[in-house]
């Protein structure tokens, strides 16, 4: 499995090994008597007990095994599960295809009913056009050498928006002026994206606000993108993998963040300029 840095993988990793730690201490058994029932070496013990090795479904298995608990081997595998979904690489989630990486998130988004998206690099999914969206998958699709199905998972992220429209859902976008004027898609399709948000902007479920290339930046700077889920879950795309943050102390980073950049930003007819203006500059 893949150790990421994230910190909150880490931590539920390490709460893993100590949950492990109290089933084998509550069996009787010291890490030398299990390891030698399980056939491991006694360092193996140490090292999921500490967190520094995630154990396989099949090694919490016997640990229940042996520890004489086999009804917590479900529970164990499940936890362990939830900590390997923190951090997918893309090319485990899109091997189906960019369809069933696109459905993925469904689930999430239907019962989140406050989003915080910050952007410093694209215009973010709930607000973008079939074509800003085709010319995305397609490159992502190209660069990554997947199947072909940009246009199913087109039709997949347009149908996501019906959200924007659906009570209860509210959304907070912040975006980094430059991301209005990064070209994708070529003229016509960034055109057609900068006016569709000037609609989606005046939307009464959506705030819009824009943080100026001139801003006094000094506080804090522009930083990797991400979408808050009511305080629930943050996710982060880096350039390898997808990331879900879950610890409360970190989602509360995520929403110190996105206060203090959404201070920075600029809102109703000022920001409307802007995104005029990056019009003006496509002619």
């Amino acid at each position: 499995m893949p150790q990421p840095s994230s910190s909150s993988v880490k931590e539920a990793t390490k709460a893993l090994g100590q949950r492990l730690r109290e089933i084998r201490k509550d069996a009787g058994l010291t890490a030398r008597a299990l390891a030698r029932q399980a056939g491991w070496h006694e360092s193996k013990c140490s090292r999921f007990e500490s967190g520094s090795r995630r154990p396989s479904e099949a090694d919490l298995r016997a640990w229940a095994l042996h520890c004489g608990v086999p009804q917590l081997a479900e529970e164990l595998v499940t936890t362990a599960r939830g900590i390997e979904g923190m951090y997918v690489e893309w090319r485990r989630m899109e091997q189906p295809g960019l369809k069933r990486a696109q459905e993925s998130v469904l689930p999430l988004w239907e019962r989140t009913r406050r989003f915080r998206v910050y952007s410093s690099w694209l215009i973010p999914g709930p607000v973008q056009t079939a074509s800003y969206i085709e010319a995305l998958l397609k490159s992502i699709r190209d660069r990554r050498r997947l199947v072909d199905d940009v246009e199913q998972a087109v039709r997949v992220r347009v149908d996501k928006q019906r959200v924007l429209h659906e009570g209860g859902h509210r959304f907070a976008i912040i975006l980094e002026e430059s991301v209005l004027r990064h070209r994708i898609g070529g003229l016509e399709v960034m055109a057609g994206q900068l006016r569709h948000l000037l609609v989606a902007a005046s939307l009464p479920s959506v705030s819009l606000g824009i943080i100026p290339m001139n801003a006094d930046r000094t506080s804090l700077w522009p930083v990797e993108g991400f979408f808050l889920f009511d305080e629930a879950e943050v996710n982060v795309e880096l350039i390898s993998a997808h990331l879900s943050v879950k610890h409360s102390h970190e989602i509360d980073m995520y929403v110190q963040a996105f206060s203090d950049l959404s201070e920075l930003a600029i809102y109703g007819p000022a920001a409307r300029e802007l995104i005029s203006a990056a019009i003006d500059s496509l002619q």
